[in-house]
């Protein structure tokens, strides 16, 4: 008997809950299981999912990723901002510069092409929200940390697609000795980053309005659902980051809209096996035998990233006067990488060919550990900063 699709995303459900449970047993959070399922699960393991299976799931991590950066979009509630001020904007930017000046120089002092340096350090300014977001939903973090954390990683990815139009545009110049335009090579981030912002803000007013007409609760929760999809639809049509447009889409619905609250709540309860689904499926789609490939320049990116998110948010916080506990914890929490690093390194292949597949491959080798390892260092950070309960 041949298994369908169905069966299929049954089996990666169940394994997701059964996940769940043992990481329980052993305290790490659910996203390392549903991670590590995948993994086992997956093609380049015990091969129950074939590769051909995995590409049919393909439309999974891209719903995922359009509610998780809604639910981030929500952070940025004016109201909200107000009380915290400019510090998740601040250490953002200093975060996310931080690990790329850090990833640039040590590859450059190690020897390394200058193009070829710079195109892998702007690529470590990404950080995952998703798997940040589900550790802090997991274990009800609450605290300076979480506040500040969750603007944070919302900016992150914009400041990621500015450091890489920045980078890519000066290495393409330097190999072609002048031949190459700056301001033309630029131009595409700056139409991806505001378009984005632009569509999903014309987004969330349409949706404060349905939400207005529409005052049932299973009506409310489908015209967000079509709402979501519309925009990471029209998005991927029109080169816009469906990232940052389903950021712009919530955060203007939240400012403006009187039931929010009623709406959030609802799109939170169908979530769950969709996020589940998309760990599972980055996990299976994790090749854990290109690791040796890697070599010296991986290990440096791997290290330095992490040093460079560190102590760029511990400046930018110094620099904000947060708490301590900011200054002292923020940093870790930050090391998940995914989705928006892969696809830079993606294009990559593309506007920078003679590296594409050298930053590839590092890039898809620093996933695998940060994946693996980040949530579980968020959790300790969270807990050590006394915003999870010890018998979370």
């Amino acid at each position: 008997m041949t298994l369908n699709i169905y069966t299929y995303l049954a089996i990666a459900l169940f394994l997701c809950l059964l996940s769940s449970k043992l990481m329980k047993t052993v305290k790490l959070p659910n996203v390392t299981g549903y991670l590590v399922f995948g993994l086992l699960a997956g093609p380049y393991c015990l091969n129950l999912l074939s590769h051909d299976i995995i590409d049919q799931f393909s439309i999974i991590p891209e719903i995922a990723l359009g509610f998780i950066a809604f639910s981030i979009g929500a952070e940025f509630k004016l109201s909200y901002l107000k009380l915290v001020g400019k510090a998740p904007i601040i250490i953002a930017f200093t975060e996310a510069f931080g690990a790329v000046l850090a990833v640039d120089l040590i590859l450059i002092l190690t020897g390394n092409d200058v193009p070829f340096s710079l195109v892998l350090g702007a690529i470590a300014a990404a950080t995952a929200p998703a798997a940040t977001l589900m550790v802090v939903r997991q274990y009800k973090a609450k605290g300076p940390v979480t506040d500040t954390l969750l603007p944070v990683v919302a900016i992150d990815d914009a400041v990621a697609l500015i450091a890489f139009g920045l980078s890519v545009a000066i290495a393409k110049s330097i190999n072609a000795h002048g031949n190459v335009s700056l301001a033309s090579t630029l131009l595409s981030p700056v139409i991806e980053i505001f378009g984005a912002v632009l569509f999903g803000a014309v987004l969330g007013f349409i949706l404060k309005y349905l939400t207005d007409w529409f005052t049932g609760r299973g009506n409310r929760l489908s015209v967000t659902i079509a709402m979501i999809l519309t925009c990471i639809g029209i998005s991927k049509i029109a080169g816009f980051s469906p990232l940052l447009a389903c950021m712009s889409l919530s955060s203007v619905y939240v400012n403006i809209s009187k039931v929010t609250d009623q709406v959030f709540e609802l799109v939170d309860r169908i979530t769950p096996p969709i996020f589940m689904l998309f760990f599972f499926v980055s996990g299976a789609n994790l090749n854990i035998g290109i690791l040796p490939a890697v070599g010296i320049i991986g290990a440096l990116y791997i290290i330095f990233r992490v040093i460079g998110k560190i102590l760029g948010s511990a400046f930018g916080a110094i620099v904000c006067k947060t708490e301590p506990v900011v200054k002292k914890y923020l940093g870790y929490t930050l090391i998940p990488q995914a989705g928006v690093a892969i696809g830079l390194a993606g294009v990559a292949l593309s506007v920078v060919p003679e590296y594409g597949d050298k930053v590839q491959v590092i890039i898809l080798s620093a996933t695998v550990i940060y994946e693996l390892v980040g949530p579980v260092i968020t959790k300790y950070a969270l807990m050590k900063a006394g915003e999870i309960k010890q018998n979370a």
